[in-house]
């Protein structure tokens, strides 16, 4: 964006990461103005808007989040007339009309980036005029860049992701994005960016063909789509566990962060890879354990827990951005909740490695001849194998995603 310009930043939802993405920028002052499109009349007044403004279940209130726990209110203007309130110095203009982001009036507020938060409008391929709303109509109503904050979802699995859009996920893949092509922009998932930083330093030190299988379980906050209380499932609805209440359960259900980390590092392509997800009752605060098999050289040193450690200290260590963190304290999740501001935070403590050997019998495996059968001394070998379990936290909301969130904001806007 140029300089003499007033840079404005667009905000499509306003949940839980869309509030939250406002304290980012109103903390952040890149943005001179943010326009939050509610799409629907909240409340009795402004003013409740900016009641649910300043004030976070989880992360307390946005004077303190600021400027710490000596500060005073931070929302002093509260204009109804014109739908602006000004916190800490920042204008936020909230637009009430409109749903569907095609119809949203980006053009008439000199609005050039937006960030869609509702999780609605995921599918990069359809185009902006479709029936029920999407993402490109953010492109129609004036925008030139959108930014999605959750991973693309394309219904027909046929389509080729479009040559304009790009998954990135920031300190693995950012430098990808190029601004006179890209005009969509996944910035993945919480899940996929704690587990992106667990990834590459792995992938770093030992390469993709030395990492036999990999898999990761994230035990993982409630989100805002769970139920308070059990209800009916939708018509059609296939998990009847997403009916079922947060508060008084732990939830299996499913996550596409295998499938999104495969876009933000291809080598992943290469390894066997499954992931998991666990829902728990609290509000933030969640934990990747990864596991992977290494392939040992025959009569080489195995790979140790200080080995994997290492490479996590040290990768910790030259991270320009601190993406990165590891420690050797014994944390909970609530440790790592609104500080510190990182994509992972390695629990080098609970590390952990064995190593075994595998046996295999050649003469099981499709591809060998006969004749090089015949000319082998042994048809039984043993392969060594070191599994190691990785633990690593990540604040699901504010420090780790939104953070990561705000950082891709602000370089594609730079860009511009």
């Amino acid at each position: 964006m140029e300089i003499s310009e007033e840079k404005k930043l667009g905000v499509n939802g306003f949940g839980r990461i869309g509030k939250l993405t406002v304290w980012h920028h109103i903390g952040r002052k890149y943005f001179d103005e943010i326009v939050v499109n509610l799409g629907r009349d909240v409340g009795q007044s402004l003013a409740d808007i900016a009641h649910y403004l300043e004030r976070d279940s989880t992360y307390g209130l946005l004077q303190n989040y600021l400027h710490g726990y000596s500060a005073g209110p931070v929302i002093r203007e509260i204009n109804e007339a014109d739908g602006v309130i000004v916190a800490d110095g920042i204008r936020i203009r909230f637009l009430r009309s409109d749903r569907n982001p095609s119809e949203i009036g980006w053009k008439d507020h000199n609005v050039r980036l937006v960030v869609d938060t509702t999780g609605q409008f995921r599918d990069p391929t359809l185009p902006g005029d479709h029936a029920r709303g999407a993402v490109r109509g953010h492109l129609d109503a004036g925008a030139e860049k959108v930014i999605v904050s959750a991973p693309f979802k394309i219904s027909d699995r046929g389509q080729p992701m479009p040559e304009d859009a790009i998954t990135t996920v920031m300190g693995i893949n950012d430098a990808d994005y190029d601004p006179r092509r890209h005009r969509v922009v996944s910035n993945a998932s919480c899940t996929t960016t704690c587990l992106g930083h667990m990834m590459k330093p792995l992938l770093d030190m030992f390469g993709p063909r030395k990492i036999l299988s990999a898999s990761m379980s994230t035990i993982h906050a409630a989100t805002g789509s769970q139920q308070v209380l059990d209800r009916l499932p939708k018509k059609g609805a296939t998990d009847l566990r997403k009916s079922r209440s947060v508060i008084n359960n732990i939830i299996l259900t499913t996550t596409g962060a295998a499938d999104a980390l495969r876009l933000v590092i291809p080598e992943m392509e290469e390894i066997g890879f499954i992931a998991e997800s666990v829902r728990v009752p609290i509000a933030t605060g969640s934990l990747v354990i990864l596991v992977i098999n290494f392939q040992e050289e025959p009569g080489g040193e195995p790979i140790r827990r200080e080995t994997i450690n290492d490479v996590y200290r040290q990768a910790a260590s030259i991270d320009p951005k601190q993406y990165l963190h590891y420690t050797e304290k014994q944390n909970v999740s609530g440790d790592i909740t609104g500080a510190p501001r990182a994509a992972a935070v390695i629990e080098g403590h609970e590390t952990h490695t064995r190593t075994a050997e595998v046996t295999m019998d050649l003469e099981t495996l499709p591809g060998l001849s006969k004749e090089i059968l015949a000319s082998l001394r042994e048809t039984v070998v043993r392969v060594p194998i070191t599994q190691a379990v990785i633990y690593g936290w990540y604040d699901n909301e504010m420090a780790s995603y939104v953070n990561m969130l705000g950082d891709r904001t602000v370089t594609i806007a730079e860009s511009m």
